[in-house]
């Protein structure tokens, strides 16, 4: 994927040191934007194996709005894991926000209602925000929203045919371990909300503000969270054909997400089959916490 690659070129030749609350030193960059069209396959990276299972549970998840990691873990995902508090909930989940953002006197807005309903009723909308960033929670979380909203929004073509757009803006982004998952998660909500909407999934737009790379010590310690040699070695690897995304037609509301909840992992995948997937061995990096 083109886009990726030049969002790696660009963060290596740009970037600059920069400490981060990790402790480990990254190379940073600012502001990197891109547009993906869906029409040319599923945005899934090829140049490194991606889990799909992972992309898949996770958006599903989100879409539930639980705080619980309950869901990740019976399914295998523990990327979540070491935000959870003892209670096994992470409070600054994203679908926690999507779906209950917090209002005054204990109430809340299911944005994800929101924007559905003016999918439905009034799609030439500019409003159809969903945020994450709940400023009593981010200012203090230990690990606040890197993707802090993003916007659905209908563009016509020349003959007046619609399709549905998603962009991102994204405040902080890990380019070796985050990007690539956030590329094709939110790709996969534009598939779904074209489906709960019926109108054609279109471009996926995403703006990066802090693009970096995570990198050893200037001295050469922390070798272990040095992510540069496995993004070049990803230059050198030419992309392949992107995967095309079936989703199974009785998937077509809201209401819908919920029963795949109770399903197996192998009924659930069944519902969101990738073909034509072919990428080139997964490169392991580590995760700085």
């Amino acid at each position: 994927m083109k886009q990726y690659l030049d969002a790696v070129r660009k963060t290596l030749e740009s970037g600059t040191r920069k400490p981060n609350r990790t402790g480990v030193d990254t190379i940073s960059t600012f502001n990197i934007n891109y547009e993906i069209d869906l029409n040319e396959g599923f945005p899934l990276l090829t140049t490194k194996e991606i889990s799909w299972k992972n992309i898949v549970i996770e958006n599903l998840w989100f879409l539930s709005g639980q705080t619980g990691i309950d869901l990740l873990r019976k399914h295998g995902c523990k990327f979540w894991d070491p935000w959870a508090d003892q209670n096994g909930k992470v409070p600054s989940a994203y679908g926690n926000f999507w779906r209950h953002f917090p209002l005054p006197n204990n109430q809340f807005n299911d944005q994800i209602a929101y924007v559905i309903d003016q999918l439905q009723t009034n799609p030439s909308s500019r409003r159809m925000v969903v945020s994450a960033w709940a400023p009593s929670n981010a200012q203090t979380s230990a690990l606040p929203p890197c993707h802090a909203l993003w916007v659905l929004n209908v563009q016509n073509d020349s003959n007046g045919n619609p399709s549905l757009c998603l962009h991102l803006t994204q405040r902080s982004c890990d380019i070796a371990l985050g990007i690539p998952y956030n590329i094709a998660g939110y790709s996969l909500l534009l598939e779904l909300f074209s489906r709960f909407s019926n109108i054609p999934a279109g471009r996926f737009g995403h703006t990066l503000i802090d693009a970096h790379i995570y990198t050893s010590k200037e001295d050469g310690s922390m070798a272990e969270y040095d992510h540069i040699p496995g993004l070049k070695e990803q230059l050198l690897r030419k992309p392949r054909s992107l995967p095309t995304l079936l989703i199974d037609p009785s998937i077509r509301s809201l209401s819908d997400i919920e029963p795949l909840l109770e399903l197996n992992t192998e009924e659930i995948m069944s519902k969101f089959i990738l073909e034509g997937y072919d990428p080139y061995p997964a490169i392991n990096f580590k995760v700085a916490i």
